[in-house]
This record gives C-alpha cells, structure tokens and sequence, in this order.
C-alpha cells in the first residue's frame, strides 16, 4: 500500500485546527446556556436542544474530511505490469571540443555555448534516443544511443578541451563515428546535429558525408562562433587565460572564424539544414519541428510497474459521513403538544 500523492496530507491541519474550532464552539454554546442556570434545568426547559447531536455531526464532518484527504493522497495497492513502448528518433549529437572552441564570441566561449545547445536539445526530446560524440583531431563516444536523458547530461557536465588528446579538428572523423554509432540495419530514423566552428584541418569531409548520406543519417549543423574570426585563447590549468595561440613562424595571433559554407555544404548533401547558434536557441526549435514531422520509429519497450488506484473507496466513505452530517438534524424532535401538558 502507497500514497501517490502524500504531500497532500498536509490538509489534515486544516482538518484538526476545524475539529479544534468546533470542540470550542460547543463549549461556547454550553457556557452560554449556563448564564441562564443550572444546565440541566435549562435543558429541560429547551428540549430540543441536544449537544450530543451535534457531537455526532461534527464527528461525521470531520471524519468524512479526513477521507476526503485519502483520497487527494491518491491511496493505492496492488500492482501490474506494462510494457511502455515509445517511438522517436535517434539523434547523435557532435560536440567540437577542439582549442578553437575556446574562443570568446560566444558568452562564454563557444565550448560553453555548444554545451548550452546540448542540454537545450535533451530538454526538447520526447522519447528519441540521444547519443553524444565528442571529437577534436579524433572523436569518440562519450554516451552511446540512450533513453536514460539524465545519463546523458551527467556525461555531457564532463566535456572539456582536454576530453581529446588529440588536437586540431577533425569534422570527418566525427561524422564517422557517429555514423558506425547508428543501428546498421536500418537506413533512416537516424539524426546527427553537428555543434562546432566548422574550422575542418583534416579534409575529406565529403568522402564521410557521402557515407552518412548512403546510410540514411540526415546532418544538421549548428555553427558555433563568429565569421570574422576570433582570437583563441590560452588558459592556465586554473582556467585562467594567459595570452592567445600564435603562429610559430610568423608570431601573429591565430584568428579562428566559424566556416559556415563547409557546414552548409554538409548539411545540404545529406538533406538537413545548416542554423547559427543564437542567445534564444530558436535554430533547436526549428531543428525539432523537422524531426518532429519525419517517420518515427517504435523504440525498444521499458517493462514498468503501475500501481493501482483505490482512491474510490475513501471516496465514496467521505460521501457517505459528509451526507449522513448534512441529514442528521442539530436538534431533536420534541412533541410540542407533551410539553403543553
């Protein structure tokens, strides 16, 4: 036996202070009586007044509330098993955690930003499964294809710049892993969203996005920074910035500009859409209207536990109590006639 709803109990205050109101009241009535002299004189002189009557609604009353509020506490025993079944899509997410990522034209820094869009992305799914990858010169998986969304913020918290020692970007190296990371068996139902700078230093992007595209995985990009370009800087093991990235053969400060065309092209090539990042996410609104109008498919079922609700039976108790108080009379039937005599 279980309450579902036992923060609702907290009425049964109210309950006692209305029981502590009318214990109160009664005496009141009685002291009033006794003004006039002994009470059981008094009594005999007013017949049909009967504070046991009244005891008895105010049981009746109280106690039918204290059902009532069994009843909000939703009681419940007995179980049963059903298998919840859910559709959706599974949406692998490739995060660049590469040095670029530090750059500050995103508050604050594009790593940040990206992470941000993640958990924007988690917060909207409703059953898809989500995977995430994280790449830089190499990628792998940080969270497999799951339903568990709180697993998945748990790995995504751990994402930093030293998550790859590998460094450099490489965009083709995630887009494969990420596609290995799919069900083979299946050509569609599959979503990879993109979340880097678009800064590419290995190549052969459209060799890898041509197999996405063969295995059915539709890329969106989110470009994360700023066409201009933005200095990177260099950060202490405290976190603290030191100064910027330099080239080594002429000194100068390396700028890292967000490539939307690579982007755009690999989006368009396997049929998805390229967005900027913005402050209000609104690209993650339309990135889930689309999925949300593509062919879903039935997920693996979850066995779960239900428990069944007797909240009726402390129902209907409360009716009964709260009707008997309201048809049982305060006062008693006196035949006016015997009282004459």
């Amino acid at each position: 036996m279980r309450f579902d709803a036992a923060e609702n109990f907290w009425l049964l205050g109210l309950v006692l202070v209305l029981g502590i109101l009318g214990i109160l009241l009664l005496r009141r009535k009685k002291e009033a009586l006794s003004r006039f002299g002994d009470l059981p004189l008094v009594l005999k002189t007013a017949p049909d007044i009967s504070f046991t009557r009244q005891r008895v609604k105010l049981f009746l009353y109280l106690t039918g509330l204290v059902f009532v509020v069994a009843s909000l506490a939703r009681l419940q025993f007995g179980t049963h098993m059903e298998m919840l079944k859910r559709e959706g899509q599974d949406i692998i997410v490739a995060v660049d955690v590469s040095q670029s990522m530090a750059a500050r034209d995103m508050a604050p820094n594009r790593l940040e930003k990206a992470k941000q869009e993640l958990r924007g992305i988690i917060d909207r799914l409703r059953g898809d499964r989500i995977g995430l990858v994280a790449f830089a010169g190499e990628a792998f998986v940080q969270c497999p294809l799951t339903l568990d969304y709180s697993a998945a913020k748990f790995l995504l918290a751990s994402l930093d710049h030293n998550a790859v020692s590998v460094q450099g970007t490489s965009i083709s190296s995630a887009i494969e892993m990420a596609t290995r990371s799919f069900d083979i068996q299946t050509k569609k139902h599959k979503v990879l969203v993109l979340l880097t700078d678009g800064e590419d230093h290995e190549g052969d992007i459209e060799l890898f996005t041509e197999e996405a595209r063969s295995q059915g995985v539709k890329i969106y990009t989110v470009g994360i920074g700023n066409p201009e370009g933005e200095p990177i800087p260099i950060l202490d093991r405290a976190g603290n910035q030191v100064g910027f990235m330099k080239d080594p053969e002429t000194g100068d400060v390396i700028l890292s500009r967000l490539d939307e065309n690579t982007l755009r092209r690999i989006s368009l090539a396997t049929g998805g859409k390229y967005y900027l990042a913005t402050a209000g996410e609104i690209e993650l609104d339309r990135i889930f209207e689309e999925i949300g109008a593509m062919e879903k498919k039935e997920l693996e079922g979850t066995l779960v536990t239900h428990y069944d609700d007797r909240y009726q039976g402390p129902l209907i108790l409360a009716i009964l109590f709260l009707v008997g108080e309201f048809f049982l009379p305060a006062r008693k039937r006196v035949n006016r006639r015997q009282i004459r005599a």
